[in-house]
């Protein structure tokens, strides 16, 4: 059962046939004095009994490298190691807005910090491409939403107490996403710090209830949502404007295992189309700023919150040292040129 709420200041009750009855998330926020109707698109959607995933041509969906069907999930990997695998959508997407409701579970053998290395969601225009980046290729173009299981720059613990401190330590499992325009890297040293658009943590391995995970792309605003505590509420994870993502991508998901392992498996990836009303200018607007490279208006202001957050203990003892330093300097020429001042002025008075 999907989660019926949203941890937003209200409710929206769908309209749509399939979930007329069902609340379904909705803040205010995003979408104020305008009104919206959401319809599932069963031919981007994967959902049991996978009919033909894998198997025939005639499907929706496609797999790749280790992945499996059951009757319960689509196993993107076996607790195992080194191994990778993926499903893709055959059909490229043309929605304008959209969200997608991921149900997926992590679980093996290992235990904390001894399990890796975690599953993605995308939305992408590159597809069925083997990489390093959760089970994808590296430098991909579009939407990628990560939940990462295994702390590769945090994994040392003295280069932890070094470069972060407890206000920006992480706790893994963590929830982050990354737009990339098929130049940038995946950071894999730094957990993807670099080019992370925001994130959460999420204690998601081994859970006896259903976890869930929340995309939204709406009005050119990324939102991330999760519900793994099963209460069937929707916990905020990020909410970022200004993220621009063109129509006709591919949508995804895919794990990877190293030397350690788990089981990554999607139980259904729903999407829905929302149906935004928009008025003639707003739609005149958006027909003249076509989209065709995937990008993010403030991606500079995030990138220097990412810089502030890794400045390590040693930056920021010369930091302060330089600055205080600086003023006791601008102190001395003060006094150096108050005294010569002050002479002067008395000699006048002779």
């Amino acid at each position: 059962e999907l989660p019926q709420r949203a941890k937003c200041n209200n409710t929206y009750q769908g309209s749509g046939p399939t979930y007329r009855d069902k609340c379904r998330p909705f803040c205010p926020a995003v979408l104020r004095d305008h009104e919206m109707e959401e319809f599932l698109k069963r031919e981007y959607s994967l959902s049991k009994p996978y009919q033909g995933v894998g198997s025939s041509g005639s499907s929706h969906w496609e797999l790749m490298g280790d992945a499996m069907v059951t009757t319960e999930q689509v196993r993107l990997t076996p607790d195992m190691q080194s191994r990778q695998g993926a499903v893709w959508s055959r059909m490229p997407c043309h929605l304008k807005d959209w969200e997608m409701q991921v149900h997926f579970k992590i679980h093996g053998q290992g235990k904390k910090n001894l399990n890796g290395d975690g599953l993605a969601i995308w939305y992408t225009k590159e597809r069925m491409q083997k990489g390093p980046v959760f089970g994808n290729m590296d430098n991909f173009t579009g939407l990628g939403v990560f939940v990462d299981t295994y702390p590769n720059e945090e994994k040392h613990i003295e280069a932890q107490k070094k470069r972060y401190t407890p206000r920006t330590q992480r706790i893994f499992p963590f929830v982050l996403a990354m737009v990339g325009n098929g130049t940038i890297s995946y950071d894999h040293e730094r957990d993807g710090r670099p080019t992370e658009l925001g994130g959460c943590n999420a204690m998601v391995r081994n859970l006896k209830h259903d976890t869930f995970l929340f995309i939204r792309y709406i009005r050119r605003r990324l939102t991330v949502m999760i519900d793994i505590d099963g209460q069937h509420e929707w916990r905020d994870c990020l909410d970022i404007p200004g993220v621009r993502l063109p129509q006709g991508y591919y949508f995804g998901a895919s794990a990877i295992t190293g030397d350690l392992s788990d089981n990554h498996d999607i139980i259904s990836l729903k999407l829905y189309q929302l149906t935004v009303l928009r008025s003639p200018k707003e739609e005149q607007e958006e027909s003249e700023d076509e989209i065709t490279i995937p990008s993010v208006d403030n991606m500079d202001l995030l990138r220097m919150g990412d810089t502030e957050e890794g400045m390590s203990g040693i930056a920021i003892f010369f930091t302060v040292l330089f600055s205080m330093l600086g003023c006791i300097f601008l102190i001395v020429i003060g006094l150096v040129v108050y005294s010569h001042w002050n002479e002067s002025r008395r000699k006048r008075f002779y």
